[in-house]
């Protein structure tokens, strides 16, 4: 009787209980309608602030500038140069994403004089000492990931997709990352990201959506929080301009020491 019992409660347990089928075909599907839906924007510029918090809610604010530039068949290049305060003014950033291989990252920092490789090992470390980490600078390649649709969810009063994106870089410091996406024009608003032990480490949220040349969705704030050191960091975007002129020349090592 009690086993019969014990097992009548687990069947309706399992009938009751929702059951989540990922579903890597139409995450991958989600995925690359994303990444359509961003295509062909060419070159950009763009001025910010970096806003760090400590545990304690002090606040030190940076100035920034960014260009990018759509790399077809690869992913994007970047240059970060900070303009304010005067600890960090000239020190530059440059990135070059991969789709397949590990992304090249240089940066240079005005006290030692040089040009310092990051390495593959090291992407998962801080960037200039933000929440952000080395591998959150790269551009969004499909390749850099595996893909799962989980469910959908309703979020900030959007209907969003729930994708899990699993990082194909062994020395990525992510095990996973979910990502809400709005099923209207597929734009990403909050980032969970989990640590090396499946731990949730820190949460992104993509804020004040602004529409560019008639199609290209760029958020003007984006709020990175860390559970675990109770910190976090803003990117405040007050400018961005499109089809700027920039080209391959425009990135490369030589330009990090003389980014003005």
């Amino acid at each position: 009787m009690h086993k019969i019992l014990a097992l009548g409660l687990v069947l309706g347990y399992l009938i009751a209980a929702p059951v989540v089928m990922a579903d890597a075909a139409k995450g991958l599907e989600i995925a690359k309608e994303r990444k359509s839906r961003d295509f062909g924007w060419g070159d950009s510029q763009s001025s910010a602030s970096m806003i760090l918090r400590n545990a304690q809610g002090q606040e030190t604010e940076r100035k920034i500038r960014t260009k990018n530039l759509e790399v077809t068949d690869d992913g994007d290049k970047g240059l970060t140069i900070f303009d304010q305060p005067r600890d960090v003014k000239g020190s530059a950033f440059l990135n070059f994403s991969h789709a397949t291989t590990p992304d090249d990252q240089w940066i240079y920092l005005p006290a030692l004089k040089r040009v310092k490789r990051i390495s593959s090992r090291n992407k998962s470390g801080p960037f200039m000492g933000s929440e952000f980490a080395y591998e959150d600078m790269s551009s969004f390649e499909l390749e850099k990931f595996t893909f799962n649709y989980l469910r959908d969810e309703t979020f900030e009063g959007e209907e969003m997709f729930l994708l899990e994106q699993v990082p194909t870089d062994k020395y990525s410091g992510y095990t996973k990352q979910l990502v809400w996406i709005d099923k209207e024009h597929y734009r990403a608003f909050k980032i969970e990201f989990y640590d090396r032990k499946n731990a949730l480490l820190k949460t992104l949220l993509l804020k004040n959506y602004t529409l560019y040349k008639d199609k290209y969705w760029r958020p003007l704030l984006s709020e990175m929080q860390n559970h675990q050191n109770g910190k976090s960091t803003d990117l405040v975007v007050h400018s961005i301009e499109f089809d700027t002129g920039l080209e391959d020349k425009d990135f490369n090592q030589a330009t990090l020491k003389r980014a003005r």
